[in-house]
């Protein structure tokens, strides 16, 4: 049984387009997928879910469909199917550029969910791997700057120590839906050793049996 399974769910717009739909349509369809992962976690006592919901690269999509996505999440926020549930809620990612209301929500379910204890939900959110490194990198400095470690005997548990969540576990098994082979900047420190899982379908079409 993995402990930590990590997903890029990739495939919204595609199959929205395949059915004639707006691709709007498709990321609501892909919310309710989301949900599904959250439940199938929850029934099979999966310990850590992480879901690739909004990388750095998504700012060169089209304005309203950015803007479909980030309103989708934040009413998931505030009114989503997963509030109530025994889910520690985690945002991976950046507030550069997100909308102010939606980063205080994060922040506000984050502190909420706090001590919950069966799922930890991590959704990544503004978020790129190689920046997540780069900051690691940046905060390591400052504290050999500050004279906290010494940078010739720098580790790789050091370098995890820095990392934003630093008692996140490395990733067992990384699923991307929608028939792409590639990790896409997601998660390279934690998913290393990951097994790698790539299916064709399109990721509205995924519900909790998939996982």
């Amino acid at each position: 049984m993995p402990a930590h399974v990590a997903i890029i769910m990739d495939g919204n717009g595609r199959w929205a387009q395949q059915r004639g739909l707006p691709r709007s349509e498709g990321h609501h369809v892909g919310n309710i997928a989301a949900h599904e992962m959250v439940y199938g976690a929850l029934e099979i006592g999966l310990r850590h879910l992480t879901l690739y919901a909004f990388s750095t690269e998504n700012w060169k999509r089209d304005t309203d469909e950015i803007t479909t996505i980030l309103e989708a999440m934040q009413c998931d926020l505030d009114q989503g199917p997963i509030r109530d549930l025994d889910v520690r809620q985690r945002w991976l990612g950046h507030p550069d550029k997100l909308p102010e209301e939606l980063v205080q929500a994060l922040r506000r379910e984050e502190r909420r969910t706090r001590n919950r204890t069966a799922l930890t939900l991590t959704v990544c959110i503004n978020y790129g791997g190689r920046d997540e490194i780069t900051r690691t990198a940046a905060a390591l400095a400052q504290a050999a700057r500050a004279g906290d470690i010494d940078p010739h005997l720098i580790s790789e548990d050091d370098f995890a120590r820095h990392l934003p969540h630093p008692d996140m576990p490395d990733v067992d098994l990384l699923w991307r839906t929608g028939n792409e082979q590639r990790t896409s900047n997601f998660l390279p420190w934690h998913a290393a050793y990951a097994e790698l899982h790539f299916t064709s379908g399109y990721w509205p079409d995924v519900d909790r049996r998939d996982l």
